[in-house]
């Protein structure tokens, strides 16, 4: 019913959160644009298979959000690291109501031609302290990724780990089958690796 989109690193700023995802990855990243109803912007990367991730930080230029911002970053604070993960649906309605997690509620987006639902918790803030995924519905047949530039990156694997990872594991397996992902008990925290044109390379 879901399948894996894309990965999002979080900054205090958009050039702390750009420079150490270009850093540890090696390769450029292009500019996005701004979230109005969310008081952010980023910069993008595709990746193979369709998938993409973002750079994100709250816009210090845009008005304070009427609503807590996604992804909890309003309480972000430190060195940028990966933050979230988000999974797409074609029928956001139809996943929400099919799972006890309290993924939020499907908000509606428009950048330029993209049109696009996420679900976001009234508090900004995602089950399993931000370790579920956030859930998205692109609409119009848009995607991000058809508009980025290949630079050669491949995301092998997520590892999700949480103390209640098996938890989140068995809330998800009727929702999304990917071998790319994995889940294992710890501290709450994400970790991708990617394989690019410097050799294969994590970001956490």
């Amino acid at each position: 019913m879901i399948r894996f989109d894309h990965v999002a690193v979080a900054g205090e700023t958009l050039a702390e959160a750009v420079d150490y995802c270009e850093t540890a990855l090696g390769v450029p990243l292009q500019k996005g644009g701004q979230h109005d109803v969310f008081g952010t912007h980023n910069y993008l990367l595709g990746l193979s298979d369709g998938l993409y991730f973002e750079a994100i930080a709250a816009d210090p230029n845009a008005p304070t959000p009427t609503r807590p911002r996604w992804f909890d970053l309003d309480r972000f604070s430190g060195t940028p690291r990966l933050t979230n993960w988000i999974c797409a649906s074609d029928d956001i309605e139809a996943v929400l109501a099919a799972t006890d997690m309290p993924l939020g509620q499907p908000v509606n987006l428009t950048r330029g031609d993209l049109k696009w639902a996420m679900a976001v918790p009234q508090s900004g803030i995602l089950p399993f302290d931000n370790c579920a995924p956030a859930l998205i519905e692109w609409q119009a047949g848009a995607h991000p990724s058809t508009k980025l530039t290949d630079q050669g990156v491949t995301l092998k694997r997520l590892t999700v780990s949480h103390p209640q990872a098996n938890a989140l594991e068995t809330a998800l397996k009727p929702l999304l089958q990917d071998p790319r992902i994995a889940f294992e008990e710890g501290a709450a925290a994400l970790t991708a690796s990617f394989q690019t044109p410097h050799g294969e390379r994590t970001l956490e």
